[in-house]
């Protein structure tokens, strides 16, 4: 069976060409990808504090569209979890702020996290880990490392939609986009990190696989 064209299970695509993101992503300076992806996000915090909420929820649509619009145009991919969250982003919003209802833009990490996690436990189920299509991982993992990564991943995607449910169901505006960037940015990047010993467990050498394509495993 010819399997010359598909990638390893689990791993991202490897063409250099199409929507979704891929070795020109990855080559993007990680410190100005980190920018893109949280920047809109430090734009809302700001704009809610000077312009109100609905104000500010267009300013961060428009942000999200800038920012997809610099990837795009400086890598001609775009990575996978900003654009979900970017449509959520517009649609929700746009209900925000047609209806004047401040409840869609507070349900958008509701949904966005639910989302992912939901995805990633079926894709296990089905044998797929799909988190380095998720997160545009550029570490290569074995089969066993990918389920636990995965597993993990899914698991924290799901307790920041709870968290978010209770955090705007139970305070004020301000104090629920206070915990977006004060709450949600911190625990993730300390979630992260501390995956790093599990990655390192299972982080398969390039000098290990012995020259070995995936599809010869």
């Amino acid at each position: 069976m010819k399997e010359t064209n598909r990638p390893p299970e689990g791993a991202p695509a490897q063409g250099d060409d199409g929507l979704l993101e891929g070795p020109r992503m990855r080559a993007l300076n990680p410190f100005l990808k980190l920018a893109l992806e949280i920047g809109p996000l430090v734009v809302f915090f700001f704009a809610n504090q000077r312009a109100g909420i609905f104000n500010a929820t267009a300013i961060f649509m428009g942000a999200v569209l800038l920012s997809l619009a610099v990837s795009w145009m400086l890598t001609r991919h775009l990575p996978v979890m900003p654009m979900v969250s970017g449509v959520v982003v517009l649609v929700f919003g746009g209900l925000t702020i047609w209806l004047h209802d401040d409840l869609f833009i507070k349900l958008k990490p509701t949904i966005v996290n639910a989302l992912f996690g939901v995805v990633l436990l079926v894709g296990l189920r089905m044998g797929k880990p799909l988190l380095p299509v998720v997160l545009d991982a550029v570490f290569q993992l074995d089969d066993e490392g990918w389920r636990k990564l995965t597993f993990r991943w899914a698991i924290f995607f799901l307790v920041l939609a709870v968290l978010n449910e209770i955090v705007w169901r139970t305070q004020t505006t301000d104090a629920w986009i206070n915990f977006k960037v004060f709450g949600i940015m911190p625990l993730t990047l300390v979630f992260a990190l501390s995956q790093t010993p599990l990655i390192l467990r299972h982080e398969r050498k390039a000098a290990g696989d012995s020259g070995a394509t995936p599809e010869q495993r």
